[in-house]
């Protein structure tokens, strides 16, 4: 059976949810349809008519990138364009694109994630916070004998953390009354009898990333055709989510060599270092994209060197008089993501019974060379 793309999709956003997306990025579906089964999708940082060329002769319907192909306005869609000839050539194959992009480099476990780890960072935390998880208390009453199925959802679905401690919840005992009317299949009692029925009240705490997996999963664990349930939004402060990462090597290396740890751990023929060579590295700040406007934050952060693409000349100058160093790999050091979407999409699609193939585009899509 293979995934239609809504549920491509619906998976893809659990990794890397709409809201955290910064305001005016252009993400979500861009291209053609999702409602058709996905037989094969393909990730790409950018979609040019290589990487389409590309999904075509995979057989590839779906095509998930890290950037915009539809980023400036649009006046027109002339097909003899560059912008326009793509987007018709898109909709002559049948792919359908979908963007994941700030969403993707917010995300925990996503693509500033990806970047430290292949740095070596230990101890991350995020370079600039620009979101954090609004949290609810879900409150649920379930007959006794169901209390710890409809319990074990929850929590599997994201429920039930507080900091650092997993399956948090309150529970309580008591009688629940109802009567069911004509038209009813009720799980316990008959219609027209007012019935009473031991119930466990089950409270607990619902990140807004998760809360519609966990209420779906509560009400598939749930026994009863009508569940009473509340959820309620909280004046509390959850999980914090941000752009870029910050955290420590090992061993603090020379800012040349560091740079050669930079080249290697992005697959780069050369990266741009602002400082002296012999510095010192141990704390690092890494952001993918374009992170000249990030100067400030690696400073506050206390890092020794930011890793960053599309520095300018002036913001390079600003730095070094600053004392921070800058490695720059380029924006194309992003591709990182597609291998490991890839990995994590596929495993949630085989996990679900799919048998949707996930493929990494194995097109370069970068623009610069040198002479």
């Amino acid at each position: 059976m293979f995934a239609r793309g809504e549920t491509v999709v619906q998976l893809m956003e659990r990794l890397a949810p709409k809201h955290y997306a910064e305001p005016e990025d252009k993400i979500g579906l861009q291209v053609g349809s999702l409602r058709k089964e996905i037989r094969k999708a393909l990730i790409a940082l950018d979609v040019t008519p290589e990487v389409v060329q590309e999904a075509a002769a995979a057989g590839a319907e779906l095509i998930i990138a890290h950037h915009a192909v539809i980023y400036r306005p649009l006046a027109h869609l002339q097909t003899d364009t560059p912008a326009g000839a793509l987007a018709a050539d898109l909709l002559r194959k049948d792919i359908a694109v979908y963007v994941a992009h700030t969403n993707l480099d917010t995300a925990e476990g996503g693509m500033n994630d990806w970047m430290a780890e292949a740095l070596g960072l230990e101890g991350r935390g995020v370079l600039r916070e620009v979101h954090t998880d609004k949290l609810y208390k879900l409150v649920v009453f379930v007959p006794k004998e169901h209390a710890e199925a409809v319990r074990s959802a929850m929590f599997a679905a994201g429920a039930g953390w507080i900091g650092n401690y997993s399956h948090c919840s309150f529970n309580l005992e008591g009688t629940g009354t109802f009567m069911p009317r004509e038209g009813t299949d009720p799980y316990i009692g008959k219609q027209g009898k007012l019935e009473n029925a031991l119930e466990v009240r089950i409270e607990t705490i619902v990140p807004q990333s998760a809360h519609k997996a966990v209420v779906s999963a509560m009400l598939k664990a749930h026994p009863y055709e009508e569940v009473a349930y509340d959820l309620y939004a909280m004046d509390l402060k959850g999980r914090s989510f941000g752009l870029g990462r910050v955290g420590v090597l090992p061993e603090a290396e020379s800012l040349d060599v560091f740079a050669e740890r930079v080249k290697a751990a992005f697959d780069v023929p050369f990266v741009r270092v602002v400082g002296e060579g012999g510095k010192p590295i141990r704390k690092v700040a890494v952001l993918g994209g374009s992170g000249s406007r990030f100067i400030r934050n690696a400073m506050f952060a206390g890092a020794d060197v930011l890793v960053t693409g599309d520095i300018d000349y002036h913001t390079a100058h600003d730095a070094l008089v600053a004392g921070l160093s800058l490695v720059d790999p380029g924006h194309n050091a992003e591709k990182i993501m597609k291998t490991k979407v890839a990995e994590w999409l596929q495993l949630r699609l085989r996990e679900q019974g799919y048998a949707t193939e996930v493929l990494a585009s194995q097109i370069n899509t970068e623009p610069f060379r040198l002479r």
